[in-house]
């Protein structure tokens, strides 16, 4: 009879054996796929399959009745590692396991022209991998993480390395570390994705000629980077609910010539950042019920904002430095207490984006701890009665009196990564509508200057 050493050691030696006893036998996929000629489809009925899969050669692997491959737990559970190879079709559960240093993936595409489609991903540490896979594609995939890992212990939903001419369509990524990550990989279409409940929802660097439509970015710690590239448009996308204390909705560091027009900023901590960046171009976008809408930095150089809706924020713009080339012209801002007497749709004075307690803001950290507080309206205050100190200014010189119609996205529903022209349409009426509950006030104003005018 052992003694209760004896049990225990005997239990921890068992523990693994048990685990992998409950998992089906390993199966014989594997030997089905080699040998398959090229070019085949192979066809695997449902249920589960156990072990990491090797795809060496160009097949067509179709999950019929969503059949379960279970990873073994060392490794990436797919890996496709032959040009022309698309999988469809499966779930594909990673036990949790896994190792960050070996890229451990759902599906890893190590070849050209690799398609993973209508796939669901759990408990891996990387969902799905392009490296180094020009021409690869991944659609209609969802893919969850590992909720209880922190995030420095999980790798990205979608990760793109050193892939040219990728293309990424309507999945649906969370809790994982970066719902997307791209690096060193150009000429790539993102279009109709949804990241939520996560770190980054799009962490981006060294990648050029990239296009992003549709896409919705919510709920992350610290929101989106974009960092170190060139000539990217961001069209209609969704950059919500992101709320750390470090979040941004559209972050652009040392990005040159991009393009963001007709996207949804709304209710993050801050709404589009701009530093070290040249040629960039912000337009006709909402950027609503943030606490800072615009962060520019000094080296910011012929950066343009011109016919966005500027909704309900805390405040519109943190200057960093002493001065900026910014042309900001035509936008909407809905705290503007200027009239439009003259009827011509712009308001009759500038509307200044920049205070001193602002200046203060950009230029010391510890200044946006007051800024809802009694000291910012004090300064505020002084300024305007003592005005010794000038601060970098930066104004609206035709600002709009009335929102633009613009064709953003809506508030997106959380059950679709997709949202189509009636969702666009209702998004529009939405946003107008929530924004003319703040004329009134301005209405009766010019009501009333109107009949002074006339007595």
């Amino acid at each position: 009879m052992p003694g209760l050493h004896g049990i225990v050691a005997l239990a921890v030696l068992a523990a693994p054996a048990l685990a992998l006893a409950q998992l089906p036998r390993a199966s014989d996929l594997q030997a089905r796929i080699d040998a398959a000629d090229p070019g085949a489809r192979i066809e695997v009925a449902a249920g589960s399959y156990v072990g990491d899969l090797v795809i060496h050669r160009a097949v067509h692997l179709v999950g019929v009745g969503r059949p379960l491959l279970v990873g073994s737990g060392t490794g990436t559970v797919v890996t496709i590692a032959a040009p022309g190879v698309t999988v469809e079709g499966f779930d594909i559960d990673g036990r949790k396991l896994g190792d960050l240093g070996r890229d451990a993936s759902a599906v890893m595409i190590a070849a050209p022209r690799g398609t993973v489609r209508d796939c669901r991903a759990r408990g891996t540490l990387f969902g799905i991998y392009l490296k180094d896979a020009p021409g690869s594609r991944v659609e209609r995939c969802e893919i969850r993480g590992i909720p209880e890992k922190t995030p420095g212990e999980k790798g990205s939903g979608i990760h793109v390395w050193n892939t040219d001419g990728f293309t990424l369509v309507g999945n649906d990524i969370a809790d994982v570390r970066d719902g997307i990550y791209i690096q060193s990989s150009p000429h790539g279409t993102v279009r109709g994705n949804r990241a939520h409940d996560l770190r980054y929802g799009l962490h981006y660097m060294f990648s050029d000629d990239n296009l992003f439509e549709d896409n919705v970015f919510e709920r992350g710690d610290a929101g989106t980077a974009i960092m170190y590239s060139r000539r990217l448009v961001f069209r209609r996308n969704s950059f919500i609910h992101n709320r750390g204390f470090a979040s941004v909705g559209l972050l652009l560091k040392s990005c040159d010539e991009v393009i963001a027009e007709h996207n949804l900023i709304a209710d993050n901590a801050r709404g589009v950042f701009i530093e070290g960046s040249e040629r960039n171009t912000i337009r006709q976008n909402v950027i609503a019920q943030s606490d800072i809408a615009l962060i520019v930095f000094a080296s910011a150089a012929h950066t343009t904002i011109e016919g966005n809706s500027f909704v309900g924020n805390l405040s519109p713009l943190s200057l960093v430095g002493r001065r900026t080339d910014t042309l900001v012209k035509g936008n909407y801002w809905s705290d503007n207490p200027a009239l439009d007497l003259d009827g011509d749709g712009i308001t009759d004075q500038p509307y200044s984006l920049t205070s001193l307690f602002d200046h203060f803001r950009g230029n010391l950290t510890a200044a946006d701890l007051f800024s809802r507080g009694p000291s910012a309206a004090a300064l505020a205050a002084a300024e305007r009665a003592f005005p010794v100190l000038e601060p970098a200014r930066l104004a609206d010189a035709v600002p709009l009196a009335r929102p633009p119609v613009l064709p953003v996205p809506a508030v997106p529903d959380s059950r679709s990564a997709v949202h189509g022209p009636a969702g666009l349409l209702a998004a529009t009426a939405a946003c107008i509508a929530g924004v003319l509950l703040l004329l009134p006030r301005r209405v009766r104003g010019r009501a009333r200057a109107g009949r002074a005018v006339a007595a």
